[in-house]
């Protein structure tokens, strides 16, 4: 039998159940040759391509265990043979660390195959533009937990304009520091104590979390600024208003302190936003530090989560109508893990709507990193069309 993730995804079962490693078929606008996507990281599925059509498996999972890894590859060949297909292009993340891309380099290395690498952000969003059977520009809003940007730095926060193979990045949220790198990922107090700082309040640190042992040296890194890497991921920001009001210092599971903030907002009900909460600057980055440092005083947890959900939709719903305005697009892209938020989805798709926006989001697929290979499949497919 198939297990399910925490996410409530089917995974795929023992590695010779081959009929049970196929999940979804999503038909294409266009066809192509042959295209096996090797996904991301977390949340890994594979997409092989036949045709018009889109086999994406169901989830391996994360590729932090031998047993995923083995999994990945087997998955490979067993949909390869379910599908009677030899693929012809190999498409994998840009994180060169990731089990997912040494595989793909290795298997089109075996085969003299060539490959398309493709980042993570526009791959959310191209995902979503295979499921429409979109093929004109979009606006995409990807909005998850990290993963790698064109320029080296973790990313998470992107308003993106894409198109087919091609994508530009357009804005991002405002970067603030991740002190103590992946770790800070896991204890939200870490991302709530790079705000504080980044707010002239560092001092205040040690006092906020007297149960963390650790405040001395992260106030001492941020000073620095050794080991804290800068994100523009929203993943990070739910984080930091989570340790901000005291709902989730450190993450037993992933998004953890993202799921405590919802449930506080829906228990709080509807609140007005803070309309000065948020500025978008000429360079068009979004800049939520003013919500942050209401947080930060705000002392009912269930009034700031409902604030902070407000906020931040009203301040990405602006965002994203100022640039399909001056770019004269009529689609937005709603993608990445972040959009599992019911309040957030919700709220900024009635925003977008009564912009005139034709607002995509996932239906057949899940918004999250298991989407990620499809998307990958779809932007080798663009760029076989116009010639690798």
């Amino acid at each position: 039998m198939a297990g399910l993730d925490s996410s409530g995804l089917p995974q795929c079962s023992a590695p010779q159940n081959r009929k049970s490693c196929l999940n979804k078929s999503i038909v294409l606008p266009v066809s192509g040759p042959p295209i096996l996507a090797c996904g991301a990281w977390l949340k890994n599925t594979i997409c092989v391509t036949r045709g018009n059509e889109a086999y994406v498996s169901q989830l391996i999972g994360d590729l932090d265990t031998a047993e995923a890894r083995l999994m990945l590859e087997q998955s490979v060949t067993d949909l390869c043979a379910d599908l009677d297909v030899q693929p012809e292009v190999v498409a994998h993340d840009l994180h060169p660390d990731f089990f997912s891309t040494q595989f793909a380099q290795s298997y089109a290395a075996q085969r003299g195959l060539p490959i398309v690498a493709v980042q993570h952000h526009h791959a959310h969003i191209a995902a979503l533009c295979a499921e429409h059977g979109v093929v004109q520009p979009v606006l995409g809003l990807a909005l998850d937990g990290v993963g790698l940007g064109t320029d080296g730095m973790p990313w998470g926060g992107e308003l993106l304009r894409v198109e087919g193979a091609d994508f530009q990045r357009l804005g991002h949220l405002a970067p603030f520091a991740m002190p103590g790198g992946d770790r800070a990922a896991r204890e939200p107090w870490r991302m709530a104590a790079a705000v504080l700082f980044q707010l002239g309040r560092g001092d205040e640190i040690a006092q906020r979390f007297p149960n963390q042992p650790g405040t001395k040296t992260v106030a001492t890194m941020l000073q620095s600024g050794l080991n804290c890497p800068a994100t523009s991921s929203m993943g990070r920001l739910f984080d930091a208003a989570a340790g901000l009001l005291g709902v989730c210092e450190i993450q037993t599971f992933e998004a953890q302190a993202a799921m405590l903030l919802q449930d506080l907002a829906e228990s709080h009900g509807q609140s007005a936003l803070l309309a000065e909460g948020y500025r978008i600057t000429d360079n068009r980055v979004l800049d939520f530090s003013p919500l942050l440092a209401v947080l930060s005083d705000c002392r009912d947890a269930s009034y700031g989560a409902a604030l902070f959900h407000a906020t931040l939709a009203a301040g990405l719903a602006e965002w994203v109508e100022r640039a399909a305005g001056e770019y004269s697009i009529a689609y937005i892209a709603l993608g990445g893990g972040c959009f599992h938020n019911d309040i957030l989805l919700r709220t900024l798709s009635d925003r977008l709507d009564k912009y005139g926006m034709q607002v995509l989001t996932a239906q057949q697929m899940q918004p999250n990193d298991s989407a990620i290979s499809l998307g990958q499949a779809w932007v080798a497919l663009q760029t076989i069309k116009r010639g690798i």
